[in-house]
């Protein structure tokens, strides 16, 4: 599998999951997920991608001891606005929260469903609470790192077949090159409260 070698640069997410420690898929329940793994489930590399997985792992990080099914997840947004379903994808890769479907449960614990909620009443883009109460409110702007200006007629012309194949080529470089700047700086596009 070919693809670009920034993404084995990215900081890791680490999150631990009982479930997982209870049924033995991974000792003590402790998960590490990279940008290739978020890539691979997505099936694609983009903005959205690359600010969700900045999003969940800035704000974990301020979560104590974030534990995965057990972190309730708010989006301003319907999960049909925009890129939300993308980034409720991405959020139910890494914590696990899904708002009806998923995971039910054993015997009353490991319960997933029902910690993504949509059409939050919140300021922010996203809001992480875990099971003490704590509260982190993230937003995501990428236009502070906005996409090299040949990017866009390269886009249109990749997506209406008339692109020769040295422009196939430069769009994807373009593309992943953006993703490699906001990947490499969370401080331009990640706000924390």
């Amino acid at each position: 599998m070919v693809y670009p070698k920034f993404y084995d640069e990215v900081e890791t997410i680490k999150i631990t999951d009982e479930l997982s420690d209870t049924l033995g898929a991974f000792e003590d329940g402790n998960i590490e997920f990279s940008y290739l793994d978020i890539v691979k489930s997505a099936g694609h590399s983009c903005p959205t991608v690359a600010g969700a997985f900045l999003m969940f792992k800035e704000g974990l990080k301020r979560l104590e001891s974030p534990k995965r099914g057990e972190i309730n997840i708010y989006l301003k947004e319907d999960i049909s606005e925009g890129v939300t379903g993308v980034i409720s994808n991405v959020a139910t890769q890494i914590t696990g929260a899904t708002s009806k479907s998923g995971f039910h449960g054993l015997n009353g614990k490991y319960d997933r469903r029902g910690l993504m909620h949509f059409n939050a009443d919140i300021t922010s883009s996203m809001r992480l609470v875990d099971r003490s109460g704590k509260t982190i409110d993230i937003d995501y702007d990428p236009n502070g790192l906005a996409p090299n200006p040949k990017m866009s007629p390269l886009m249109q012309k990749t997506l209406s077949g008339t692109a020769s194949s040295e422009q196939k080529e430069e769009f994807k470089e373009l593309w992943q090159e953006r993703v490699e700047r906001i990947l490499k700086f969370p401080e331009v596009v990640i706000t924390i409260k």
